[in-house]
């Protein structure tokens, strides 16, 4: 059994599942009404070798789990009752905040390669992290995920801060929550901005299933 422990980094409590010394590190942030340990089991079965830290979002969410910025539960509900949404014109209050908590828990990690993504609205906050902030890392996983505060990206993109970065982008066809439309939204946005895409869709909704866990695995390796 891979080795598994909880530490705090950058203020931030995170699941570490993996050996400490390990030249690999992948960082990887669950949904709204997520919790790091819906996610951290999936680590010990892949077998990279990586060290995978699966940190916990700062705010309760409800009725359960945690989330990196706000988002009211009932009027959320309401609004997936319509279909599924697109998040690219919405403009989070404490997304600022939520960016500089993700930088800080990034500054804090060192090793020879680094993987950085999240699931959803992890996804969301990642993918709108490295846009703003140049920082190196060897691949990026964006798993049912979607742009966020789209109209403020254009001086990022320009700027190529994700120009030959490897991106990986996953959805599924009949996602209840976030349209399969924005995914493709953010992995065409991605590759016309010099990304190195790669792209997985899947037939069920919003998760991450068997064949998106191998693509991570491959990726990483």
């Amino acid at each position: 059994m891979t080795v598994e422990e909880t530490i705090e980094l950058a203020g931030l409590r995170v699941i570490a599942v993996g050996d400490a010394n390990a030249d690999t590190v992948v960082v990887l942030l669950h949904g709204f009404q997520m919790e790091p340990a819906d996610l951290a089991p999936f680590a010990h079965s892949l077998g990279t070798g990586a060290r995978f830290l699966f940190p916990e979002a700062p705010l309760a969410a409800q009725p359960r789990g945690r989330a990196w910025w706000h988002i009211d539960a009932a009027q959320r509900d309401a609004a997936i009752a319509k279909g599924p949404r697109d998040f690219a014109v919405q403009h989070p209050p404490d997304l600022p905040a939520a960016r500089a908590r993700l930088n800080a828990l990034l500054d804090a990690i060192v090793a020879p390669r680094v993987f950085v993504g999240g699931f959803s609205q992890g996804g969301m906050l990642v993918c709108d992290t490295l846009l703003r902030t140049p920082r190196k890392v060897d691949g990026v996983l964006l798993l049912s995920a979607s742009r966020i505060a789209f109209s403020e990206w254009g001086p990022f993109l320009e700027a190529g801060n994700l120009r030959d970065v490897r991106v990986l982008v996953s959805h599924g066809k009949t996602d209840p929550d976030l349209a399969f439309s924005t995914g493709i939204a953010l992995r065409d946005q991605l590759d016309a901005a010099g990304a190195r895409v790669t792209w997985v869709e899947f037939e069920s909704g919003h998760e991450i299933p068997l064949v998106v866990w191998r693509a991570i695995r491959k990726f990483v390796r």
